[in-house]
């Protein structure tokens, strides 16, 4: 049993990183990168190579992040995205193939329940009629044709429109590949999509004109693919907010309290 309902899982390891590895690596030598939880890991893997060769190009497209096959033993299934409790595992959960949805694992490292948390274990654990239980990561994705996974951002980070769901890795994925952007995060103000830009050059923080120049920029980017031609609103921050343990995980949360309170103003 799980004491505490605190996840650590691997999300994204930026390509830049992994084509480091391998330049100071022997040529048979390998990087792997896992995903999973600490309720549940490992869960797949894949290999750098493999992310540079063949996954890298769909991911700049905005299909998500790749993170592999899962392990011998594990089984991950894709759900249709719901907030609510599933008491029972049932096969009409899953989505169609290649449609996002909501990521569940099985498997004989899979935690049953979290200690002395009974809510967070009802929202967290599927059981299976056999007994065994899956475990919700509270992460969307897909399975695609060779049954590897697509990590494409938490659950609880989607933003509903009036015409469609968002998912942050598929459109993040998008405006981070203007040179002038170091990450981007989005988040919803009510039901619009906003996507917030931490700048490399934080000059343009006191440069409206280069603001609006990047701006312009970035929508022309983003209306070159059908999932962010409804982003129409591009704001800056200085720093994103993130875990302090590692770096890296975006507190999108605070970074959408304050986009409302931009608006507002």
């Amino acid at each position: 049993m799980e004491s505490r309902h605190k996840v650590l899982r691997r999300t994204k390891v930026p390509a830049t990183l992994l084509e480091h590895f391998q330049k100071i690596l022997l040529n048979n030598a390998e990087v792997y990168t896992p995903y999973g939880a600490t309720e549940a890991l490992p869960a797949t893997s894949i290999g750098g190579k493999e992310i540079l060769t063949q996954t890298l190009k769909f991911s700049r497209e905005g299909k998500g992040t790749c993170v592999g096959h899962p392990f011998i033993g594990i089984t991950v299934a894709i759900i249709k995205i719901t907030d609510s409790p599933i008491s029972l595992w049932n096969e009409n959960l899953k989505t169609t193939p290649g449609t996002i949805g909501e990521i569940v694992v099985k498997g004989e490292n899979i935690t049953q329940s979290y200690l002395n948390c009974p809510q967070e274990t009802t929202l967290a654990k599927i059981k299976d009629s056999n007994g065994s239980f899956w475990h919700r990561m509270g992460d969307v994705g897909y399975l695609d044709s060779q049954n590897r996974l697509w990590f494409c951002g938490r659950k609880a980070h989607r933003v509903i429109t009036y015409n469609q769901t968002l998912f942050t890795i598929p459109c993040e994925s998008i405006f981070n590949q203007h040179p002038a952007v170091f990450r981007s995060a989005l988040v919803g103000v009510g039901k619009k999509p906003v996507m917030i830009i931490e700048p490399h050059d934080k000059k343009i923080l006191k440069d409206k004109k280069a603001q609006l120049k990047l701006t312009q920029e970035l929508l022309v980017l983003g209306r070159r693919f059908p999932h962010t031609q409804e982003i129409h609103d591009i704001l800056f921050y200085p720093s994103f907010p993130v875990d302090i343990r590692h770096n890296a995980k975006i507190n999108r949360e605070k970074l959408a309290q304050w986009a409302r309170e931009q608006f507002l103003s």
